[in-house]
């Protein structure tokens, strides 16, 4: 059967259809153009009457009246002139028509001269990477064109680029790391140093896009933020590279920004954190904003192997098990640890094999910080004891199930001496301070899409959880309450966040000292007076001293007399 063509208005209805597109086009600009003198007229009247109402309003109430009697006598003598009406008329529209012309500068339709003579030197450092002598129409050559290449650009107001998209050959190895990072690094020293730039690769359409980053926020303060159990914020980045936003407050403020959420507990795929940076990164500050998070829901257990007193503002606080600077302390704690782990896997999965739930008591989540512990290995080595890290194989092993999340910072030197249960089990990293590509690289296992700069703020970094994509970080600032250099906006931020003292055994509440008050004196109690002994009567013998026989039962101990408790003087009133 012979097929039957198709309609004319089917075979050729694209080219019709851009055709009408383009007849339309046409008249419009054609409209615009005969309608022009027309359109400016109507927009200086509009922006006269604005003039005059403005102009109204601003005028005195007690004034007005005289106003309208000059406007009416204006009125009346123009009524009245001979060819007054039209004078008037023509005036009104030329005054319209003055007032309404498009007062903005045209456009340029390129770069200037210096904004030209920059993106020709980036063209012509671009060649030698982008050009091969094989090519028959090389898009890159000395003293080619380099609008071909650069089909976008922007320009900010210091006159260095913004925004650029680069068009490169297809035969360009942009599958290959090194080659990648020649072109960014070229790319961030020709356009300018000391900003972040975020690069874009298209293999599919051969265009690298490069745009300026802006920074991230230093201001954020330590405060309650809106997560669920089991969630943790490690600090904040982009808007562009996570969907989910949370409202912070600023003073009075309150803004919306983008965070870098850690998930933690059972269905966690990253339970466990390794944070490294140079001296002075923020890790410590990492690990006290991670605290106070972890206390609204779990138990912490702080090991401080800087000794300088960073983690002394959570000493004796609810859900504060233990703070650790010393060897002896620190291995006691992690020995408790990693037998806590232990039983609360058998309490589990004894209930599990029961069909019941799991006990209560493994399900409260339990927190391991250690700063710096390699410090205690060294330690350990001299006095030749145990090395702590070899105690948290089973709470990084088998923390998940257990509840217990084991969370590590120390600094770039002492990577070596990490184990290797901290290593592997450690999937979610952070690296704070500056540090460059191949030190990211080795430590969260895939290069930043930015490039890193020399001096960044205490807590900026980068952040990768798993296999997940590397976010720029900033850790919201959680600074030493105790520490002097500390601002008091900052400072009380914290001591906001900070859980209450403990509460004895004894029922008695040691209160806080009050630094205005002095030191609390020591109140000793009044010593009681000795009970009168009574004497032997002369007719009843004395008893003589004799040793007590085996079968008679122990006396009861005497009652312990009262510790004396540090309480502050009372003032008269």
């Amino acid at each position: 059967m012979a097929r039957r063509p198709l309609p004319r208005i089917l075979s050729n209805g694209s080219a019709q259809l851009a055709r009408s597109r383009e007849l339309a086009r046409t008249a419009a600009d054609s409209a615009t153009d005969v309608l022009h003198p027309l359109i400016t007229i109507t927009r200086g009247l509009r922006r006269l009457a604005a003039a005059g109402r403005r102009r109204w309003t601003e005028t005195p109430k007690e004034r007005r009246g005289a106003l309208l009697f000059l406007i009416a006598s204006v009125l009346l003598v123009v009524a009245l002139a001979p060819y007054g009406p039209l004078c008037a008329a023509v005036t009104l529209m030329a005054a319209a028509a003055w007032k309404g012309r498009d007062r903005a500068p045209a456009a340029s339709d390129g770069p200037d001269e210096t904004q030209s003579e920059r993106l020709k030197a980036l063209y012509e450092a671009l060649v030698p990477y982008f050009s091969a002598a094989e090519d028959p129409e090389p898009l890159y050559a000395h003293g080619g064109a380099w609008d071909k290449a650069f089909p976008t650009y922007a320009f900010d107001g210091s006159g260095r680029i913004s925004h650029l998209v680069v068009r490169y050959p297809a035969y360009f190895t942009d599958g290959e790391a090194e080659a990648r990072t020649r072109i960014e690094h070229l790319l961030a020293a020709k356009s300018g140093r000391g900003r972040e730039y975020h690069f874009t690769w298209d293999e599919e359409g051969n265009q690298l896009t490069v745009s300026v980053l802006l920074p991230l926020p230093v201001d954020i303060a330590a405060q309650r933020f809106v997560t669920t159990p089991g969630e943790t914020v490690l600090g904040f980045t982009d808007p562009t590279e996570v969907r989910r936003t949370l409202p912070l407050t600023y003073g009075e403020q309150r803004r919306d920004v983008p965070p870098v959420v850690w998930r933690t507990g059972l269905r966690s795929t990253e339970p466990h954190l390794l944070a490294l940076g140079q001296p002075g990164s923020g890790t410590s500050t990492l690990l006290r904003s991670i605290a106070l998070q972890a206390l609204q829901h779990g138990d912490v257990v702080i090991v401080d192997g800087g000794g300088t007193g960073e983690y002394a503002c959570l000493t004796g606080r609810d859900g504060v098990l233990a703070v650790e600077c010393g060897l002896t302390g620190v291995l006691a704690s992690l020995e408790w640890v990693a037998t806590e782990t232990e039983r609360r896997l058998i309490a589990a999965n004894r209930a599990h094999q029961a069909g019941h739930p799991p006990p209560d008591d493994t399900k409260r989540p339990l927190w391991i910080l250690l700063d710096r512990p390699t410090a205690f290995t060294h330690l350990a080595a001299a006095d030749d004891r145990k090395d702590p890290q070899a105690l948290l194989q089973v709470p990084l092993r088998h923390g998940r199930p257990a509840n217990v999340t084991v969370v590590v910072a120390d600094q770039f030197d002492s990577v070596d001496t990490l184990t290797d249960a901290v290593r592997q089990h450690t999937r979610a990293r952070v690296v704070l301070g500056p540090a460059t590509t191949a030190q990211v690289e080795s430590v969260l296992g895939a290069p930043p899409h930015t490039t890193p700069v020399d001096q960044v703020p205490p807590g900026r970094g980068y952040a990768r959880l798993g296999t997940g994509p590397v976010h720029r970080l900033q850790v919201p600032a959680t600074p030493n309450p105790y520490d002097d250099a500390t601002s008091d906006a900052l400072r009380q931020a914290v001591l906001d966040l900070l859980p209450p003292r403990t509460t004895p055994a004894d029922g008695e509440t040691v209160p806080d000292p009050d630094p205005s008050q002095g030191e609390p004196e020591l109140v000793e109690p009044e010593p009681a007076e000795p009970e009168p002994v009574p004497e032997p009567a002369e007719s009843e013998p004395v008893p003589e001293l004799t040793e007590p026989a085996e079968s008679a039962e122990p006396a009861e101990p005497a009652e312990r007399k009262p510790v004396p408790v540090l309480t502050k003087p009372t003032k008269a009133p």
